[in-house]
C-alpha cells in the first residue's frame, strides 16, 4: 500500500472527511491512504491538514516529514505537529465530532449520563471504523474536558466549528475556557 500524501488539491469538489467542507481548489489537502473495503486496491479519504490533526493524527504524523513549506499559520509544520502529538496524547479528542445545539432534550451525555437540554451545546461522538466515521451519542460541551482527560479542547472544537456565527464561537469558546 502507498503511503499517506499531501498535494494541491486540483479541483474543489473533494470533501474534507474531518469537518465534511469542501477542500477548496488550489489548496493544500492531506490524503490518507487505506485498503479498500469494498474490493482490491485502496481508497484515499481527503483531509484539510489541520483537521486530519484532530481525527487522523497517527497518519498525519507518520506523513509530516514530507510536509511542504506553508504561509498559512492554522498550515504550519509544527502546529500541525503539536495538535497532532497532543491528540495522539488524548486518543478520546478523535471522537468529538462537529459541534451543534441539542435539537431536543432526549439525548443523555455518554460523559455524566445527564440528559441534554434542548438547545443546549453538544458534541456528538464518532468513532473511526472500516473507513468511515460512525455515530455514538453526545456529550455535553461542559463535560469535554472531563471526557478527553485534558484542558486543552479548545483547538479541536474550533477545527470543527468553522461554521458558526462569531457569537455562537465566542459563547462556546467561554464556555470551554472555563
Amino acid at each position: 500500500m502507498a503511503t499517506h500524501v499531501f498535494e494541491i488539491a486540483p479541483s474543489g469538489r473533494s470533501k474534507c472527511r474531518g469537518c465534511g467542507e469542501k477542500i477548496d481548489k488550489q489548496t493544500l489537502r492531506f490524503g490518507e491512504r487505506l485498503p479498500n473495503p469494498f474490493g482490491d486496491g485502496e481508497m484515499t479519504h481527503w483531509h484539510h491538514p489541520a483537521c486530519a490533526a484532530q481525527r487522523r493524527p497517527a497518519s498525519l504524523l507518520e506523513t509530516l516529514i514530507d510536509y511542504p513549506q506553508q504561509d498559512d499559520p492554522e498550515n504550519d509544520k509544527a502546529t500541525l505537529m503539536e495538535d497532532a502529538d497532543h491528540t495522539v496524547s488524548y486518543p478520546r479528542l478523535q471522537r468529538l465530532g462537529n459541534i451543534e445545539q441539542a435539537s431536543s432534550g432526549r439525548a443523555r451525555c455518554r460523559h455524566c449520563n445527564a440528559l441534554v437540554d434542548m438547545g443546549d451545546w453538544r458534541l456528538p461522538l464518532i468513532y473511526f471504523t472500516d473507513g468511515a466515521y460512525n455515530s455514538s451519542g453526545f456529550i455535553h460541551l461542559t463535560c469535554a474536558k472531563e471526557y478527553c482527560e485534558t484542558h486543552k479542547v479548545w483547538r479541536t472544537i474550533a477545527c470543527f466549528a468553522k461554521s458558526l456565527d462569531e457569537q455562537s464561537t465566542a459563547e462556546i469558546e467561554a464556555i470551554v475556557q472555563r
